[in-house]
């Protein structure tokens, strides 16, 4: 076998690797023999056919599996040779025609392509200097907390009749929606229970119903969001025939030991000490988070090395089809414009960079993702799909790739943990609310007039976060159209974060 390296700019490599006919017949003959033992062909004892004859009839096939077994291999031979670590599976260029190498009339030529990894020290992460914000939870948080949790156990009853609907009333409702005085497909409804003002409906609908009576009709006239799910409803006005079926007021038990038991708890100060216990954690995670950006931020600051241009195309692909797919209501749309693509770029650089960089700490330091860890992740990965368990495993384990995406943030938070421990940290008590702020929604009075040159970063960590949320906005997706075809303008409701942890406390 012959190498020759054609192509070196920075990570860059092209070889071009040049396999004899003769050493390619070497390797069939040395196949044909290996496989004559157990064939058997008509007119021969079994395991006694010629190996002339198995070339004659079988060679051509047999040589394609030799052909596929030589490319392999003289990839692997020529990085070994030379100590190279590919970033990504090198590209191949085969021969158009073939032809003549599967018939031994030829040399298999063919060039290989490849990025490698770079070559880079990190910083001593001893040096690293980092501030944690930590943050406690006050009786009157606590508090407001039971409270939540109250209103969350809240139940309806009945108004009496004749009573109109007011603002967070339950209403049970029928509905036939139609465009143009034609009904549209996934727009009826029966029985449906909607509390008005949770947002569950389209905008403009719950409010239509605001004053409606038991046994009343009411003609709801809306229009579909331009960013609705189903692309044949988006924009386009609609009017809902709907009845009111009932009626029903919220009640919300009072913060007492009656409801301390109905939540599973012997008493009310255990639920309170539960309550605590749920946010200070959520707290602590909150700090984690912020920590963990800090140190990232100063790792990326820390470190300039070259990157491998096809790991920074493919993450950005990543990136931009995520930021401009999808129904995101809560962001402005992107525009496919070069400074848009610029900036999403430099994230994708910042994200390539961070991960090699923590790959390489954990290989240096032998971080390893255990067995346990990775079983315990796909528990709680199969947790999410009741009576699915066994096909999420199934799946996970005919997937490396999605496996891999299993592994990859345990590993990170590894990494991460051990450069913490390492580093100098400084714990700073701040404010519940000073905790949770984001970073990038208020800056200093300060630095609200930065340099012209600070500007350009500032800005790339605001739409680093504004990629960070379109991705994950991408995750809920799905069950929010599939909402949607059931129900008239389904739209899924955000709860509020406070809301969330006192849910959590609860259970």
């Amino acid at each position: 076998m012959q190498v020759t390296e054609t192509v070196s700019n920075g990570l860059s490599r092209e070889f071009k690797i040049v396999i004899g006919a003769d050493e390619l017949d070497q390797r069939l003959m040395q196949r044909l023999n290996e496989v004559q033992a157990q064939v058997q062909m008509k007119g021969f004892r079994p395991g006694k056919v010629p190996v002339a004859h198995l070339k004659k009839t079988h060679g051509k096939g047999v040589m394609s599996e030799v052909l596929q077994e030589a490319i392999s291999g003289g990839m692997q031979e020529a990085l070994m040779e030379r100590d190279m670590r590919p970033a990504m599976q090198p590209n191949v260029d085969l021969p158009e025609n073939i032809e003549p190498i599967l018939e031994g009339k030829a040399d298999l030529e063919f060039t290989m392509a490849v990025e490698l990894m770079p070559d880079f020290e990190p910083m001593d992460l001893s040096t690293l200097e980092l501030e944690r914000e930590i943050a406690g939870v006050t009786d009157a948080e606590a508090d407001e907390a039971l409270e939540e949790i109250a209103k969350q156990q809240r139940v309806y009853k009945d108004r009496e009749d004749g009573a109109k609907a007011e603002q967070e009333d339950q209403v049970v409702i029928d509905f036939v929606g139609s465009i143009d005085g034609e009904p549209f497909e996934g727009g009826t409804g029966k029985g449906v229970p909607l509390v008005l003002g949770s947002n569950q409906f389209i905008p403009g609908f719950e409010e239509q119903l605001v004053g409606a009576k038991a046994g009343e009709e009411v003609d709801v006239n809306v229009t579909f969001p331009e960013t609705y799910q189903v692309e044949e409803l988006a924009g386009k006005p609609a009017t809902f025939r709907t009845v009111v079926r009932k009626v029903s007021e919220p009640t919300s038990p009072e913060v007492n030991e009656d409801l301390a038991k109905q939540l599973g708890m012997e008493s009310l100060e255990d639920l309170r000490t539960a309550v605590k216990a749920r946010l200070l954690h959520d707290l602590a995670e909150v700090s984690r988070s912020k920590l963990k950006r800090q140190l990232l931020d100063k790792l990326d600051e820390a470190h300039d090395f070259e990157l491998p241009p096809g790991m920074v195309s493919a993450e950005f692909d990543q990136i931009w089809q995520q930021v401009t797919s999808g129904n995101l209501v809560d962001e402005d749309p992107v525009a496919d414009t070069e400074e848009e693509r610029n900036e999403y770029r430099a994230i994708a650089e910042r994200r390539v960079r961070l991960g090699l960089l923590l790959a390489e700490i954990g290989t240096r330091n032998n971080i390893a993702v255990s067995q346990d860890e990775m079983s315990r992740a796909l528990q709680e990965q199969a947790r999410q799909y009741p009576g699915q368990e066994r096909q999420i495993y199934e799946f996970y384990q005919k997937n490396p790739a999605a496996l891999e995406q299993v592994r990859a943030p345990i590993f990170e938070d590894k990494v991460v943990d051990y450069i913490v421990e390492l580093a100098t940290v400084t714990d700073k008590k701040v404010t519940r609310e000073e905790l949770e702020r984001d970073p990038d929604d208020e800056a200093p009075a300060k630095e609200a007039a930065p340099k012209k040159e600070a500007a350009p970063k500032k800005k790339t960590a605001a739409k680093k976060k504004t990629a960070e949320k379109k991705a994950a906005s991408k995750k809920a997706a799905a069950p929010k159209k599939a909402a949607a075809e059931k129900k008239p303008a389904a739209k899924k409701k955000t709860a509020a974060k406070k809301k969330t942890t006192t849910k959590k406390a609860a259970k």
